[in-house]
């Protein structure tokens, strides 16, 4: 564990959006290979693609590709978002334990946020779906900054947003260890979460404040506090 948080002087919780409150690999992993046919590349493996989820779309098909194919990644982004704009929205599944911890935190008065790579537009889309869109205060896509995790930009912005709040009085949670790096980079508190490929030992060095199987531990963590 990191350093206890006093809960007091904690008045914000970010979260990361893939694998952190929904699993939208499905989606990922059409509109990613919907591009690589387009592109005449071989197509890829749902769990190869899974091990890319989080990362800014150029990094991943980097990642999945080679650099072969580097040529071909504007195109690639061009022919995924369209793909994504086509069905990622509904293709995406919150987990069934959000509605709930997000109730149990804005009942204690948290500003809660969302900040991830994925565009700002297209979780708007899924949250609306869901009904959960007014729940959250803030939410900051990749479209939104000009440096995507783990650059702190995403980060810093989100509290800017939420009334220039200080980074060490809101917390982020992610699955992923470019949400810890980013999280440490903007000099915020970290809560990892199991729910995504990344495994408990691989946020080790990153010292996270907690570890939580699930988002009901991270919101018992979190309201353990008070």
């Amino acid at each position: 564990m990191g350093q206890e948080i006093e809960r007091k002087n904690i008045r914000a919780v970010l979260f990361d959006f893939d694998y952190t409150l929904a699993d939208t690999s499905k989606g990922v992993t059409d509109c990613i290979n919907s591009a690589l046919d387009a592109l005449h590349v071989p197509r890829v493996s749902y769990e190869a693609v899974c091990k890319t989820i989080g990362m800014p779309l150029q990094v991943a098909f980097h990642t999945l590709t080679g650099k072969a194919e580097e040529q071909k990644t504007d195109e690639f982004i061009k022919l995924f978002t369209k793909r994504a704009d086509e069905v990622m929205a509904h293709m995406a599944v919150l987990y069934d334990t959000v509605p709930d911890v997000i109730r149990r935190l804005k009942e204690r008065e948290f500003l809660l946020g969302i900040v991830s790579t994925k565009f700002h537009y297209r979780i708007e889309a899924i949250l609306k779906r869901y009904g959960l869109f007014d729940a959250f205060n803030v939410i900051v896509g990749g479209e939104d900054v000009m440096q995507q995790k783990p650059d702190p930009a995403a980060l810093q912005l989100a509290l800017q947003t939420l009334g220039n709040i200080d980074p060490a009085s809101a917390f982020y949670v992610g699955d992923s260890t470019i949400d810890a790096e980013a999280a440490k980079r903007a000099h915020m508190p970290f809560v990892a979460i199991l729910s995504g490929t990344t495994q408990r030992e691989d946020f080790n060095s990153y010292s996270p404040d907690a570890v939580c199987e699930n988002l009901h531990q991270v919101a018992d963590w979190v309201l353990s506090r008070d």
